[in-house]
């Protein structure tokens, strides 16, 4: 998938290398590690400062909580627990805690492998990214290959197929990562510049947000928000201005970049992402939406070669 979306680039870059290959291969592989690192490094690292921050400001001892209504006593069959426990938690929160740790050892144990599985799905697509630069190289005779099997799986039609399956590959890489990578970049130059505390939290929110075709207004408008709330009235203006269009900006840039050579619906796009980070994780978050895109094209071109005959 990378070698097909990303081969335009690698071709334009060996034309202005004066035509040396290999070199153009090398060096757009550090480029796209460092594409992928760079934010990738910046984002654990906030996160980490984050939940820094917040393990120094929680401070159990001083959580107070009301004490329970007498009427809690009165709701059948967990009503006496509830009050129990409500009534330490107001008396003793630290003990309280301590009582329910047991209780989150199992959520502690699907955390700890949601990290497990989104660690090894990043080591996973830096991988592909290395053989992709491997791939740039023979990729020329690699599709001379599957352009002469299709021929002899599918006379005169198989070469299309083939043609587009490459198009809707770089035509969704370019709509829902492309356009996602961007909004995201956007948005946490401005968080940054407006020193918004959580920067890097709430730009890999609005990357994932993107991609996954809920859009970034989820987190950027109660940043405008709250904008109004916590600082001046100027700063509030300018974060308004400047994160409004660019929580917008899917809206506007995805169906121009998608209209180009493809009619895939949005709808099919959301399937296959929800599908494939259902299935595959991290990994499927990318390949969701470019397989199920394919197959979508490639039914409807069948079902229309169906009716034309």
């Amino acid at each position: 998938m990378l070698t097909v979306a990303l081969y335009p680039v690698y071709d334009w870059m060996a034309g202005r290398l004066g035509g040396r290959r290999r070199l153009a291969a090398l060096l757009l592989t550090i480029l796209n590690l460092l594409i992928v690192i760079g934010p990738a490094t910046w984002l654990t690292l906030g996160l980490i400062d984050s939940i820094r921050n917040l393990s120094e400001h929680l401070d159990l001892s001083a959580l107070t909580l009301s004490p329970p209504p007498h009427a809690v006593k009165t709701w059948p069959i967990i009503g006496a627990s509830i009050y129990q426990f409500w009534d330490l938690a107001s008396t003793n929160f630290q003990a309280a805690f301590a009582k329910t740790a047991p209780l989150l050892k199992p959520l502690g144990g699907i955390l700890l492998g949601f990290a497990e599985g989104a660690g090894i799905g990043v080591i996973k697509f830096f991988i592909a990214i290395v053989l992709a630069g491997f791939l740039f190289l023979p990729a020329p005779s690699l599709v001379n290959a599957i352009l002469l099997f299709s021929r002899r799986l599918a006379s005169g039609r198989g070469e299309r197929f083939v043609q587009l399956a490459g198009a809707t590959i770089r035509a969704v890489s370019r709509g829902v990562i492309g356009v996602s990578a961007l909004q995201a970049f956007l948005a946490g130059v401005g968080l940054v510049a407006a020193g918004i505390p959580g920067a890097s939290l709430i730009t890999s929110a609005v990357l994932i947000l993107g991609i996954i075709q809920i859009g970034p207004s989820v987190v950027l408008v109660p940043i405008v928000i709250w904008s109004w709330i916590a600082m001046d009235p100027t700063t509030a203006v300018l974060i308004t201005i400047y994160l409004i269009p660019v929580s917008l900006l899917d809206n506007i840039l995805r169906p121009l970049v998608m209209a180009r050579g493809l009619d895939t619906p949005m709808l099919i796009i959301l399937i296959g992402v929800l599908g494939g980070t259902v299935s595959y994780g991290i990994t499927g978050l990318f390949l969701g939406p470019i397989v199920l895109a394919v197959i979508w094209e490639l039914l409807v071109a069948w079902t229309r070669e169906r009716e034309s005959a």
